[in-house]
């Protein structure tokens, strides 16, 4: 059994972790991730990135910004793998974010039924949820179904 070389291809990693080259070189381009040059101006990365870029599509998938990501692997030395700890350390700073997306994604679901429900499609008009045109105030769109961090209710 043939051990995994400490650098890898970018076609190694893409094959490896499932993600798409384009991707990781936009990743790259981001500085979430880092990799060397050959003599031949190939990139090399090392056998770590995998578990960086398994971070990175864990925390996209539960709806963090590459930005947030960015900052959080920022917190973390380039020149080894995330450890368990480093991931407790990193999700429990994003409880509170990800709790209020729950909250807002529970309110979605319980007010979609009776705000598109009743028929009239129009907030304006609706005598259950906007008595006297009351949310114009708030702006175009739909203020009721905008999460809280966005001034929805």
């Amino acid at each position: 059994m043939s051990k995994l070389p400490e650098m890898l291809t970018i076609g190694q990693v893409a094959e490896r972790s499932g993600v798409p080259h384009t991707a990781l070189r936009f990743y790259e381009e981001r500085g979430l991730i880092a990799s060397e040059r050959t003599a031949g101006n190939q990139r090399r990365y090392p056998r770590h990135v995998l578990r960086r870029l398994a971070f990175i599509r864990t925390a996209q998938r539960v709806g963090l910004s590459l930005e947030d990501v960015h900052a959080a692997l920022a917190t973390l030395p380039d020149n080894r793998t995330p450890t368990k700890a480093d991931w407790s350390r990193l999700s429990q700073s994003w409880q509170a974010e990800l709790d209020a997306r729950i909250d807002a994604l529970h309110r979605l679901r319980d007010r979609l039924t009776s705000c598109i429900g009743c028929g009239c499609l129009s907030l304006r008009s609706c005598l259950l949820h906007n008595l006297d045109d009351q949310q114009a105030a708030d702006g175009p769109g739909a203020p009721k179904l905008k999460p809280a961090v966005e001034g929805g209710t």
